[in-house]
């Protein structure tokens, strides 16, 4: 199922991504840059397996995050929540989802780090600029 071009068009429009995360130690916040692989429906990051919410995701693959809009008026506040499971990759989804993170981030290049996929299960989004507290939602 695609997703609406609403959220689409806004999550093209950003580039870092809140990524909560659990384990039996209790929960974690990061802030990670993302870019949006369309044909597979999922956020590409990057992040050490030695980070804190790296360890997590390993051990617990239920993430939940946030992309907004900073903004101080009321009536152009946008935003997306979502849930859903985050996969370290390798392999071919590797290389695949590397290629893809290199042409919005060449920089990366000198990073030798895990790649990870979180897939969005339930996405919701606030858009005001629809109307106060307007919401689109996901599947």
């Amino acid at each position: 199922m695609d997703f609406p071009s609403r959220m689409l068009n806004f999550i093209r429009r950003h580039h870092v991504l809140s990524l909560s995360t659990s384990d039996e130690s209790g929960l974690w916040a990061s802030s990670c840059f993302y870019v949006f692989d369309e044909e597979n429906l999922q956020f590409i990051i990057i992040t050490d397996l030695d980070t804190r919410h790296g360890k997590q995701a390993l051990k617990n693959s239920s993430v939940a995050g946030t992309v907004a809009l900073e903004t101080k008026s009321v009536g152009k506040i946008q935003g997306i929540q979502f849930s859903g499971k985050i996969i370290l990759l390798e392999g071919k989804e590797r290389s695949k989802a590397k290629k893809i993170y290199l042409k919005r981030f060449p920089y990366a290049i000198l990073t030798n780090t895990a790649l990870w996929a979180v897939k969005p299960e339930h996405v919701k989004m606030t858009d005001n600029r629809l109307g106060f507290g307007k919401k689109l939602f996901w599947p």
